[in-house]
């Protein structure tokens, strides 16, 4: 059977499924920063579509909030009108989640039943299928740590929610990409795969400035040490063992989960202009080397965004801005991963 048609229209659906949850992140990073998580209290997959209709449905679901540790010992003061505010982000970013998995299972139900997908592709959209369902259970194991003692959320959770909704992101990225291009089996040229290596590698990178910056955000670690390029005058500060046992200050002390944050994104910013430099005389294609081009600019773009978020001691726009950046550093880097492991005509090589 020939499948190349399917090919492309399952691609389209992962990428289109990959831009909502590129929004749902950032819908997400705006929850957070609004510190509206906390809002809504119960998790209810069904009826939670429907907001509140009527002054007395607000009157009730606000009387809610109003048990949690969150209004008693922070937003005490609050007015009706100001927790419609922080509702609505909650409210959106929980919609964004019930319509990503509607997006998701509808089209692969169809591809499945007119027998469209390849086989060996379906563990593969099935794995994605339940790590998004993992995700949403994560989602609300998360909110329910802000709702006992201390109003806010576990960093552990948050960093475990934020995490699984980047690997759900990289997986759709990279299926669809993998659908769009075979790829190469091997290569001969040595130069080449050790750069493949590399590329590998760099995206281990962005993983480990994806979970440090969830710490980072978890214990709002950006509201301190507000300098650039020291931290408050150290280039490592004097606070960062300060917790006892030592291994919790890598989750727990602001002094060390920023500094990690800091200290991965100054790897990238060495070691993507090296592998920029190095792609020039590697034989990939003339794609390949503008996407690399691409993720350098894109990468100094993030790190100045990163610093400008720092220094206003993060702002909700820039906040937001920079978790979406984030994705949008993985994007790029995944793409070119893709283009220097495909078959590239003899016409795209470096002449």
């Amino acid at each position: 059977m020939n499948y190349s048609a399917a090919r492309r229209q399952i691609a389209a659906w992962l990428f289109a499924c990959s831009a909502m949850v590129f929004a749902i992140l950032v819908v997400g990073g705006v929850t957070r920063l609004t510190h509206s998580g906390l809002s809504i209290v119960e998790w209810q997959p069904i009826v939670g579509v429907i907001p509140p209709l009527n002054q007395v449905e607000w009157e009730e679901t606000f009387d809610k909030y109003k048990k949690t540790p969150e209004y008693q010992q922070v937003n005490h003061q609050m007015s009706l009108d100001e927790f419609k505010g922080i509702f609505y982000w909650e409210y959106w970013h929980r919609v964004l989640g019930r319509l990503i998995g509607v997006a998701f299972f509808v089209p692969f139900l169809y591809f499945w039943l007119r027998k469209k997908i390849e086989p060996g592709l379906t563990p593969k959209l099935l794995g994605i299928f339940l790590l998004g369902g993992l995700q949403g259970g994560m989602g609300w194991y998360m909110v329910k740590s802000g709702l006992v003692d201390d109003p806010r959320v576990s960093q552990y959770r948050l960093t475990a929610h934020l995490s699984i909704a980047f690997l759900i992101f990289i997986s759709m990225m990279w299926v669809a990409l993998g659908l769009v291009a075979e790829r190469a089996r091997s290569s001969a040229d040595a130069a080449l795969r050790k750069m493949q290596r590399v590329g590998f590698w760099l995206c281990i990178l962005v993983g480990y400035m994806v979970v440090t910056g969830g710490f980072v955000a978890g214990i709002r670690a950006g509201k301190a040490y507000n300098t650039f390029p020291l931290m408050n005058g150290h280039i490592v500060p004097p606070e960062i063992f300060m917790i006892d046992p030592w291994y919790l200050n890598f989750f727990n002390n602001m002094a060390t989960t920023q500094f990690n944050h800091r200290l991965g994104a100054w790897l990238l910013a060495f070691i993507v202009p090296w592998f920029w430099y190095r792609l020039r005389a590697t034989p990939v294609s003339v794609r390949a080397r503008n996407v690399a081009t691409l993720l350098l600019l894109v990468l100094a773009a993030q790190i100045t965004l990163g610093i400008a978020t720092l220094l206003m001691a993060v702002p909700v726009p820039l906040g937001a801005a920079h978790q979406g950046g984030a994705m949008v550093v993985f994007c790029i880097l995944l793409w070119l991963n893709h283009e220097i492991r495909v078959a590239a005509p003899a016409t795209g090589l470096r002449q």
